[in-house]
């Protein structure tokens, strides 16, 4: 089996490098900053989301591909509509051409950043409010996912990522978090799970204090391990302000027009 990675270099590539090698298993891994070679067997390429001809090459001979590739934060429109929604539609056209069955995108909570928390628990497939234009890359990702397997019969799960880190990194992120070994067990279960299939499930492990739903994703066979309840006495305390929004901080005026980069 061969799973191409975009954005392979990049935080939660990194973090899921080690946890996805397996025998039986190639890792092809894409992006435009440069791979180490670790001994691992995978196989580097320096190629753009943005380059339909060196996506169409990469997905040859490929299983499944894991998108991770685009900006990660917030960026100006400018930044963000060729690199996360047109490179996310040159993944997805590649993978078509290349005759790949199956993409796993990661998405965001930003999806739905602007929803305000009302004491609930979040459902699975919560309409778009996205709180950015990297929210709203993220919801064209979603949506040309679902355009792909409605068309095309491409299986695309989106995962709505929350935190992905070694570990919180404040107390919003203690409901949040996705630890890289949840993280590698959800896409295990996007990889594996019985098609044809399109879904948006949330990508959060199963903190104490979590109010994301996991039924979706259970349905994948996710079954997370990892509490962030052990770093609560370690972690600072997040900015109150935004915390009546499900997007937090990146509900924050000083990211209005995409005027500087924010953080998970």
């Amino acid at each position: 089996m061969r799973l191409l990675i975009t954005g392979a270099a990049g935080g939660v590539g990194t973090l899921l490098r080690p946890l996805l090698a397996r025998d039986g298993r190639v890792l092809r891994l894409l992006d435009v900053a440069a791979l180490t070679d670790t001994g691992d067997g995978a196989e580097l390429v320096a190629a753009s989301v943005t380059d339909l001809d060196a996506m169409t090459a990469a997905c040859a001979d490929v299983d499944a591909v894991l998108h991770l590739g685009g900006l990660s934060t917030e960026h100006p429109w400018e930044q963000i509509l060729p690199t996360n929604i047109d490179g996310t539609y040159k993944v997805l056209e590649a993978a078509r051409r290349a005759g790949v069955p199956r993409v796993v995108f990661a998405s965001t909570n930003h999806t739905v950043g602007f929803h305000p928390r009302d004491g609930h628990e979040a459902p699975d497939h919560l309409f778009p409010r996205p709180d950015t234009f990297y929210g709203v890359s993220k919801v064209a990702g979603e949506a040309l996912g679902s355009l792909y397997h409605d068309r095309y019969g491409l299986d695309v799960v989106c995962l709505r990522i929350g935190g992905c880190f070694a570990r919180p990194l404040d107390t919003r992120m203690l409901e949040t978090w996705l630890s890289p070994a949840d993280a590698a067990r959800l896409v295990e279960a996007a990889l594996s799970a019985p098609g044809p299939l399109f879904t948006v499930v949330w990508g959060v492990s199963d903190n104490t204090r979590r109010w994301w739903s996991l039924a979706e994703a259970e349905k994948l066979g996710y079954h997370p391990r990892d509490d962030s309840e052990r770093y609560a006495d370690e972690v600072p305390a997040a900015d109150e302000e935004f915390l009546r929004y499900l997007g937090g901080g990146f509900c924050s005026p000083e990211l209005d027009g995409g005027g500087r980069d924010g953080s998970v």
